[in-house]
């Protein structure tokens, strides 16, 4: 079997249900889903040691979300053989995590700025790629696509997982987040809500 197949010469690529140039909208967006995963198996690399054993085995889970993420965005339309993948269960797991890690991390106060130890940068890269990738998915409902919305509210709770958990790594290194000294203390309610759960 051959690694390449000539087949996207043309600028156009395989999508279940047909075949669409390379800078569609769905397309775009799965591919930054692609790229994102790249980057989570970057993060995965970088944390050493047993105490992130848990973590890493959890951002596996979501390196096969993601696959489900971008398997359903390219589909075109919905069959009796072709059914799709990303559910609410996915979501609600990202949000007892991020409840969990919210409270592990310090209190936060002010705005942060990516950084840190290596592995929280690279959360924050994580971060931003899946903004990236809800922007696009939000260009495909502009257009009045069918896919997923399953996905889109996925990758929204992704994103705030990818922060909470840059700051439980920047902790558990015993490593300071470093804040937005031009801001103000803009989290008292959010810390006020966690502490009340």
């Amino acid at each position: 079997m051959k690694l390449y197949t000539r087949t996207g010469d043309q600028g156009k690529t395989s999508v279940i249900g047909g075949r669409v140039f390379k800078n569609n909208k769905r397309v775009q967006a799965y591919g930054t889903i692609d790229e994102l995963n790249a980057f989570v198996g970057q993060v995965i690399t970088q944390l050493k040691g047993k105490e992130f054993k848990e973590i890493k085995k959890e951002l596996e889970i979501i390196q096969h979300e993601l696959f489900d993420c971008g398997g359903d965005l390219a589909i075109v339309k919905v069959t009796e053989k072709v059914t799709y993948k990303t559910t609410q269960q996915m979501i609600d797991q990202l949000e007892e995590k991020i409840d969990t890690y919210i409270k592990e991390a310090p209190p936060i106060e002010r705005f942060i700025l990516p950084g840190g130890s290596i592995p929280a940068a690279t959360l924050h890269i994580c971060r931003t790629v899946a903004r990236r990738a809800e922007r696009e998915i939000v260009n495909m409902l502009t257009e009045e696509e069918e896919f997923n919305l399953y996905v889109l509210k996925y990758l929204n709770r992704l994103s705030d997982y990818f922060f909470a958990l840059a700051r439980v790594v920047n902790a558990k290194l015993e490593v300071k987040d470093i804040e937005y000294i031009r801001g103000t203390s803009v989290f008292n309610n959010v810390n006020k809500i966690a502490d009340d759960e």
